[in-house]
């Protein structure tokens, strides 16, 4: 399998108003590389940008050199350059692609990856992949721009934080502040429910009002592969009404779970099967904890396409995340002492933005400084303890754990503030591993850390 991306800034549209923005071979959407497991993938990226980048094949166990961690794995590629990874797909799954060079990701810079099981034993006619995203590049700013005032934490002069509302329109600057988010509120996960405000959120690149819609026949059986591809918002993902069932988080199958709604954090994945009901079925995602939703249809040909503003403004009733789900006993680790326990402890905080693991702030040019040390073949156990007041959807590089207690196998799980999240994975995969926030605004402030093999 052969793909290429040409990493370029282009002009596009989002809800109509004309964007500057990056993306891969010109488009807002960038290829959906379909493949078996087994197949080897080979992808050439010419990078037609001005600053250097990369890509990181998110969820994959690859040989580490195939990473895309730029000053841990590999060089960064340079503008005008080219770059070819070149690797096994080992398991079947829903996973992704996106850049790992600072905040290009929170531009147009990622795209789906479907590694397909020719041994699949899932029922269902079709699939519909998914990518949801928050989005305001080009519209209220840039990617840096929000960093660089959230690095100024919460106490900047001119601060007003009564007149910061969840509202996700553009302010008109006279509180100073015009990307932070305040009073963004989500018992789901455990309180404050993300840092920065979006104009707004894509299903497929496509605002609600430009809805994507997969036409079908009812009675047919869709398989959803759901990717939030966001950079500071979870979404909660269901349909009015009807159930879905759950069948895998990560790319890993799970004990099947029908759900009224589904809640992923920023880098998780989640496979669904719904059967097609006549007419127009919404599919929701709605911006957990804070205003506005991304929105795609099923259409059988009859009805009435409903208008969003029609839509409910919740999804209640069953509601998990994928860190709390089971994993299918073809998939369970073997039961097996640790002979390693991390403690990550999640340190940092809003007011002065200055996120960490163990209350260290990951230094890119001293990548294995403060590292976790682990040697091949060992059971490791890692407790991601948060010390914060904020949720952090925590993810592992080149290797899938397992959430105790028999819970799925995940290579990015929620930890909910002040809570602890115990995983475990085998130790199979030598190399210099990344683990990280999948909140890119946290993992950009230094909440990241290495997992480090050692002889």
């Amino acid at each position: 399998m052969t793909q290429s991306l040409n990493a370029t800034a282009f002009a596009a549209a989002v809800a109509n108003k004309p964007i500057a923005s990056w993306g891969y071979n010109g488009s807002l959407t960038a290829p959906t590389i379909r493949a078996k497991a087994g197949d080897q993938l080979r992808v050439n990226l010419v990078n037609g940008l001005k600053d250097t980048t990369s890509i990181h094949w998110h969820g994959l166990a690859l040989r580490n050199d195939q990473d895309g961690v730029p000053g841990l794995t590999q060089d960064p590629v340079a503008a005008g350059t080219e770059f070819t990874y070149n690797f096994r797909l080992a398991h079947p799954g829903t996973y992704w692609y996106h850049s790992h060079m600072e905040m290009q990701r929170e531009r147009a810079l990622y795209g789906a990856l479907i590694i397909e099981d020719p041994a699949e034993k899932l029922v269902y006619d079709r699939d519909w992949v998914i990518v949801l995203d928050d989005w305001m590049d080009g519209v209220t700013g840039t990617p840096d721009d929000v960093v660089k005032e959230l690095s100024g934490g919460m106490s900047m002069p001119g601060m007003d934080h009564g007149s910061m509302g969840s509202t996700p329109s553009p302010s008109d600057g006279s509180t100073g502040m015009k990307h932070m988010l305040m009073g963004s509120r989500s018992e789901f996960l455990g309180g404050d429910a993300g840092d920065v405000r979006y104009p707004f959120h894509l299903f497929n690149s496509k605002t609600p009002d430009q809805a994507e819609i997969l036409t079908a026949t009812t009675g047919q059986v869709i398989r959803l592969r759901i990717i939030n591809a966001a950079g500071d918002t979870a979404y909660r993902v269901g349909i009015p009404g009807q159930k879905l069932t759950l069948t895998h988080t990560d790319g890993f199958p799970v004990q099947h779970q029908g759900v009224d709604a589904v809640v992923l954090g920023m880098g998780e994945r989640i496979d669904a099967l719904l059967t097609v009901r006549d007419g127009f079925t919404p599919l929701m995602a709605l911006a957990e904890g804070k205003i506005g939703q991304a929105l795609g249809f099923i259409s059988t040909g009859t009805g009435k396409q409903p208008l969003p503003a029609t839509l409910p403004n919740k999804l209640e009733g069953a509601v998990v995340d994928g860190g709390q789900l089971k994993a299918d006993p073809t998939v369970t680790l073997a039961d097996k002492a640790p002979a390693r326990t991390h403690e990550l402890h999640l340190t940092g905080g809003m007011e002065k933005y200055d996120w960490g693991i163990n209350g260290n702030r990951f230094d890119m040019t001293k990548p294995l400084e403060n590292a976790f040390n682990l040697k091949a073949g060992e059971r490791v156990e890692v407790k991601f303890i948060n010390d914060t007041d904020m949720w952090h959807p925590m993810h592992v590089h080149g290797h899938t754990f397992q959430v105790s207690g028999g819970g799925a196998r995940k290579d990015t799980v929620i930890v909910r503030p002040r809570q602890t999240v115990t995983v475990i994975f085998d130790a199979d995969n030598p190399g210099q591993w990344l683990t990280h926030c999948h909140n890119a605004y946290h993992a950009e402030r230094g909440m990241m850390g290495a997992f480090s093999y050692i002889k």
